[in-house]
């Protein structure tokens, strides 16, 4: 090669990379990866980043996978079938303690916020309607208490029969809204022990596990009264004409985080350029979800109504997703943030909400024994990555992909403390012990 020729050839590359440095490839250690998925709205950015083409632009070859169920999905993860997949925020903590099945899962990226219902038959919305205070239009006021369910569940027991609803998995923040919601209305919702994995005991209300899709028609069946679960699933109540979503888990606890993505501790450490890529497409997948006032929700909508993903008609997906949610038949409410996916830092992943879900664990037996406040902060940081988020975050910005004043560059890992819960009690993810110490129900102490 002469000189000439050479230099040439340096001023072809130069002008190759020039336009590269606006969108950075990273040299990916694994580039054919199957992520797995439950049927609900919120698998979202990774249906957007397939479908928009933000794996491709990181070189990931990506192949989406609906699953049967949560443990499926987690056992899947586990032994190597999925290389990542979207999870109930309880699960890679859950697995990580050893509670159920166990394993080091991690996370760098938090898939949304809000996004979840609970629903009550028909039969039962009847009974508690009498308990529920009606604005000046006769529409029931929100939030709408679980007190109002109370009475209801209580002829229910001085008759003999046993009050049912369903959940989604007994780590899932379902569970956990579900129990929070029940107890802030004075019902017991049960607890677990090392013996005696129900959840059941001492239960007023008898919460059992039921996969998303089923919540229906299992409920239609009458061996559930009610659930908890995600979209679509209380919007398909309505249009089936067979419950009322009674709140919303933004009620419940506003902008409260909802599912996670993620992997094993292995994988991120054996592929860390792969890891970093996956989680700056998920970003950027995010980011499209919100952006311009959530402009492109209608056309996420008919992508999520495909059979490979959700598989639900789009105007019930549509129902909930374009910033709207309806309760009663007819009873519209526009709740904009009722899907989060970028907004409020949503995709970051805070060690306090690592933290809340630690803390759920404890107050219902499935953590048995009382945690130090450093147990609970270890446990946050041994599977939450904001390092690997932020590091993905600042590429995106170095790329002109992303804005940086979209990112919390300076945060601990912590969020301000909060009161903004249907019961108005106050959380400080750093201070865990003490936020346990204020429920009337769950446990105390040294209880277990």
């Amino acid at each position: 090669m002469t000189i000439r020729t050479s230099i040439l050839t340096g001023a072809a590359l130069l002008a190759l990379v020039a336009p590269a440095a606006q969108a950075e490839m990273l040299d990916v250690e694994k580039d054919e990866l199957t992520f797995g998925f439950i049927k609900l709205t919120d698998m979202a950015p990774l249906a957007i980043a397939y479908e928009m083409g933000f794996f491709e632009d990181e070189g990931l070859f990506v192949t989406l996978e609906p699953q049967a169920n949560w443990k499926v999905l987690l056992d899947r993860v586990i032994d190597g079938q999925l290389d990542g997949a979207h999870m109930l925020a309880g699960q890679p903590l859950a697995a990580t303690i050893g509670y159920g099945t166990e394993a080091h899962i991690v996370t760098p990226f938090s898939m949304d916020l809000n996004g979840n219902g609970i629903t009550v038959s028909n039969s039962v919305w009847e009974q508690m309607k009498p308990n529920i205070p009606a604005d000046a239009d006769g529409k029931p006021v929100h939030p709408i208490s679980a007190a109002a369910l109370k009475p209801v569940v209580d002829s229910y027991k001085d008759a003999g029969k046993p009050f049912n609803m369903g959940m989604v998995f007994p780590v899932s923040t379902h569970n956990y809204e579900l129990r929070y919601w029940l107890a802030a209305g004075g019902l017991n919702p049960g607890y677990y022990s090392p013996d005696n994995t129900s959840g059941q005991i001492d239960a007023d209300v008898l919460l059992s596990v039921t996969p998303p899709p089923q919540m229906p028609a299992t409920m239609e069946a009458g061996t559930i009264e009610g659930y908890c679960v995600g979209e679509p699933w209380n919007q398909q109540a309505v249009f089936k004409g067979i419950g009322v979503p009674v709140i919303t888990d933004y009620q419940i606890w506003k902008n409260n985080p909802e599912k996670v993505f993620g992997l094993t501790k292995d994988f991120s450490e054996t592929y860390p350029n792969t890891t970093l890529a996956l989680t700056k497409a998920l970003i950027r997948a995010a980011m499209w979800l919100d952006e311009n006032d959530n402009a492109n929700r209608e056309e996420a909508v008919e992508i999520l109504s495909g059979a490979e993903y959700v598989g639900a008609d789009a105007e019930v997906i549509g129902a909930s997703m374009t910033g709207t949610f309806e309760f009663e038949k007819g009873d519209v409410r526009d709740i904009p943030d009722f899907n989060v996916f970028f907004r409020y830092n949503a995709t970051y992943p805070f060690y306090s909400d690592a933290i809340w879900y630690l803390t759920q664990m404890r107050r219902w037996g499935q953590i048995s024994e009382p945690q130090t406040d450093e147990w609970y902060h270890d446990v946050a940081k041994s599977v939450y990555l904001p390092g690997i988020y932020l590091e993905a975050a600042q590429m995106l910005v170095d790329e002109g992909l992303a804005d940086a004043a979209d990112f919390p560059w300076d945060s601990d890992g912590y969020k301000p403390a909060t009161d903004e819960f249907i019961d108005g009690v106050a959380y400080d993810g750093r201070t865990p012990n003490a936020y346990l110490g204020q429920f009337a129900i769950g446990l105390q102490g040294a209880e277990g």
